[in-house]
């Protein structure tokens, strides 16, 4: 085994002495600083800041550089303006989802893709095999590091340090190319991985230490607690957000992972694998991603069979006792018939075939924030 990556912060997780550190796709990062219901509280509660480090930063600049992301992913760019993000997918000739990641538009000619990390290498190649003239790519993940504040009171905390309206005012998925924290020049995002309020925190690497401190003791008083990626699992679960390699994958769409909002067929410009997703469409899909809950005493995991009828329907994809809700759900990849709110079936469980039903999702959603925190 090869020895494994770590962020500019891994010195500080030392300073916890809870923490319980594990290989994430040859990164060795924090799964938790405390206990991983306690984190998932405090980000539904309060507030919490994680370490994502390791997730990929790519560069795409030059006179192309929007017709090339609009090619290369599934949202329209076209509709971003100047500090506006937005959630997409890059998709392969067949439909597959080569990943999910989030482009920001600098300028016209200046977009960051976030890309996640165990993608970084195929999903760098797959856009240097398509690229347009005058348009250029720059890997800058080695060099930068991500903070994200999550939860309710990450404004409040974000205010210690930053005495600015546009800051306050910075509405979701939008962002400040340079916002100053603590001395130090950031790109400063109002997105997020928990369906919760919050800021991401994108900095040069050799600040993260400084950033990291700063906002510890300026949360301090809010209750802020360092949060890791247990608890970033259960709380993007809860919320139904997809995570590559269980939702989404080269050969699960992102119409059959319910993302179909976020695939536009009809923009200007097209995009790779356009032609496969309106097939996918026009013929109707064949299975479906779904909510499901437990009406028996059981957790479904991922890859736990799916039976309906007495036969194999599907899989599930995510699954867990839902830390908020207190109910045992899933998300589950299933044959298109049986994924209407209420069917009845049943998840295979260490040889038992234990009842359940799909359910509406996302499980948990937070009231509508207005602008500002």
């Amino acid at each position: 085994m090869g020895t494994l990556k770590r962020t500019p912060l891994f010195p500080l997780y030392t300073e916890h002495p809870g923490v319980r550190c594990i290989d994430f796709g040859g990164w060795e990062l924090p799964g938790q600083f405390s206990g991983i219901g306690l984190e998932h509280a405090a980000v539904r509660e309060r507030a919490a800041l994680f370490d994502v480090s390791h997730m990929g930063e790519i560069w795409v600049t030059g006179r192309h550089a929007e017709a090339y992301v609009q090619q290369m992913t599934t949202n329209d760019v076209t509709r971003l303006t100047d500090g506006a993000a937005q959630y997409t997918l890059m998709c392969n000739t067949e439909g597959g989802t080569v990943d999910d990641l989030l482009v920001y538009r600098v300028t016209a000619e200046r977009y960051m893709l976030v890309v996640n990390a165990a993608n970084i290498e195929k999903d760098y190649e797959w856009l240097k095999q398509h690229l347009l003239p005058d348009v250029a790519l720059e890997d800058r993940s080695e060099v930068t590091a991500l903070l994200a504040l999550q939860g309710p009171l990450a404004g409040t905390v974000l205010s210690q340090l930053i005495d600015d309206p546009a800051v306050h005012n910075l509405a979701p998925f939008h962002f400040l190319p340079e916002v100053a924290i603590s001395g130090c020049k950031v790109l400063l995002s109002r997105t997020g991985y928990t369906g919760e309020n919050g800021y991401e925190i994108y900095a040069d690497a050799a600040d993260a230490p400084l950033l990291w401190r700063a906002l510890m003791q300026a949360g301090e008083p809010e209750g802020l607690v360092p949060a890791g990626l247990g608890a970033r699992d259960t709380l993007r679960f809860e919320a139904c957000l997809p995570l590559y390699g269980q939702e989404l994958s080269l050969s699960i769409s992102p119409l059959e992972a319910g993302l179909g909002m976020f695939v536009k067929l009809d923009k200007a410009g097209g995009f790779i694998g356009r032609e496969a997703l309106r097939q996918q469409k026009e013929t109707g899909l064949k299975r479906k991603l779904a909510g499901i809950e437990m009406l028996e005493r059981g957790i479904p995991r991922s890859h736990y069979p799916v039976y309906a009828e007495g036969r194999l329907i599907g899989e599930v994809t995510s699954g867990t006792q839902s830390l908020t809700l207190k109910r045992n759900l899933g998300l589950a990849l299933l044959e298109i018939g049986h994924t209407a709110v209420g069917a009845e079936v049943e998840v295979e469980i260490r040889g038992k075939r234990l009842k359940a039903a799909v359910v509406k999702t996302p499980f948990y959603r937070r009231p509508l924030p207005g602008k500002g925190v």
